[in-house]
């Protein structure tokens, strides 16, 4: 799908949820779903089958999102998958992401853990990210089982790693 049309539907579900003042919490949702989205490759062709009916797809996103998400992102994700847009709904999240982070004046950090972190581990991450960059800072968790340990962080194009993973590729190419 061409960025405009990306674009359109991101300016589409930021302009709603602005309106029923469920910003942030559609965001975040849409956030997390499009991860979801991204790692589950049955959901993703489930949902892009164009065999299925639309309206089955979205029964489908609507039975997953039921007590899980907002009715405002449940109806903003169920346009989107009834258009037959469901491939592209991790790009128009990541949209609305930055276009709500400009907004407000704050950049997006999206932290790849092993496990979720806590509130409080939340807090100070975007505290020492805020002193590090000199912006304010909205800190992103994504659960990524492939992080063996430690976090890696990605603001915009910087990349930083503290990964296990990494600190051990570190110390193998020290010796």
């Amino acid at each position: 799908m061409s960025d405009t049309r990306i674009t359109a539907y991101a300016d589409a579900a930021f302009s709603i949820a602005r309106a029923e003042g469920t910003l942030a919490e559609v965001e975040d949702e849409l956030f997390r779903l499009a991860r979801v989205l991204e790692s589950s490759d049955e959901l993703r062709a489930t949902l892009t089958d164009p065999h299925l009916p639309a309206s089955r797809r979205q029964q489908i996103i609507e039975d997953l999102l039921q007590d899980r998400a907002t009715t405002t992102t449940v109806a903003i994700v169920s346009m989107i998958v009834g258009a037959g847009r469901a491939a592209d709904l991790p790009k128009i999240a990541d949209d609305l992401v930055q276009r709500s982070a400009t907004e407000s004046g704050t950049a997006v950090a999206e932290v790849r853990s092993a496990v979720a972190l806590t509130e409080e581990q939340i807090a100070r991450l975007t505290e020492a990210l805020s002193a590090r960059t000199e912006r304010s800072i909205t800190v992103k968790n994504i659960v990524d089982p492939t992080v063996m340990g430690g976090i890696v962080t990605q603001i915009g194009d910087s990349v930083l790693d503290g990964s296990v993973r990494s600190r051990l590729n570190q110390l193998r190419d020290a010796f």
